[in-house]
């Protein structure tokens, strides 16, 4: 279900979105409301589900983890026992940081974030371990030009 916001509560997910630690001062100040009416909106929304939390964005550089890998899989199998098994495996798997069934040429996507090629396989070795999979293609990125970019609200 689509939930409907009005300008103001576009102002505070684009300003949360760019920076989620401002403070209840600066964020009212930042879209125009004063301090209780910003807080109402933003109680509204949390309750609504439309933020589902505040994360942190951590350089991930600079821990190390310069690969990120795309993965493409392929499977023969549909079922619904098939797929709740390959979704527990692939959340059971760090660092798979993102996950989409998709339509096309493959079944599923996922993103890879590790530290180098020898820890890319052993993530490979663990995916291809428990479940069945007819394919898997491997793309590795060689340059992060835009990442974590903020939803077009």
């Amino acid at each position: 279900m689509v939930e409907k916001i009005d300008q103001f509560d576009r102002r505070i997910l684009r300003a949360l979105q760019r920076d989620a630690s401002l403070s209840q001062r600066d964020l009212a100040e930042k879209v125009g409301l004063s301090q209780n009416a910003c807080w109402r909106r933003l109680k509204s929304l949390e309750e609504r589900g439309v933020i589902r939390g505040r994360t942190l964005q951590v350089d991930r550089n600079k821990l190390g983890l310069g690969l990120v890998v795309f993965v493409m899989v392929k499977t023969r199998h549909h079922s619904t026992a098939w797929l709740q098994t390959f979704r527990q495996h692939v959340s059971s798997i760090p660092e798979i940081v993102d996950f989409f069934r998709i339509g096309g040429d493959y079944d599923y996507m996922l993103r890879i974030v590790t530290t180098d090629m020898e820890s890319y396989d052993s993530v490979y070795q663990r995916l291809i371990q428990k479940v069945e999979l007819e394919s898997v293609t491997s793309y590795f990125a060689m340059e992060a030009i835009e990442e974590r970019r903020p939803l077009p609200i």
